[in-house]
């Protein structure tokens, strides 16, 4: 039997191996994290180059706040692919108290500052 292989990410697909991709991350959602996540990594060397150069205390704490949140936006969106497709396709399977104590587990982390 030929294992399906996922166009995306080239994974297989295998259940004890489940990846983001295969689950939920189109070719599209991949770009839209691909360009948030370059534009955090710009802002965290513009940080780093403030630092560098002694700026104003408020103005990198305000980048701080701005990477922050640019961060968020990333957790948002994997977060939404998650549980529209991994959460939803583990109770279907019969596995959701295996699934919401992970779920809990992983917003536990997500909260805390």
């Amino acid at each position: 039997m030929d294992k399906k292989i996922c166009k995306e990410c080239q994974c297989d697909g295998n259940e004890e191996k489940k990846s983001f991709c295969a689950n939920y991350c189109t070719l599209e959602i991949k770009k839209k994290l691909k360009i948030r996540l370059n534009r955090i990594e710009g802002q965290i060397k513009g940080i780093n180059n403030m630092i560098e150069r002694d700026a104003y205390c408020d103005d990198v704490l305000n980048q701080i706040s701005s990477v922050r949140a640019a961060l968020g936006g990333v957790s948002k969106l994997i977060l939404e692919g998650h549980l529209k497709h991994c959460v939803v396709d583990e109770i279907k399977a019969g596995k959701e108290e295996k699934i919401i104590e992970e779920l809990i587990h992983t917003l536990d982390k997500m909260l805390k500052l």
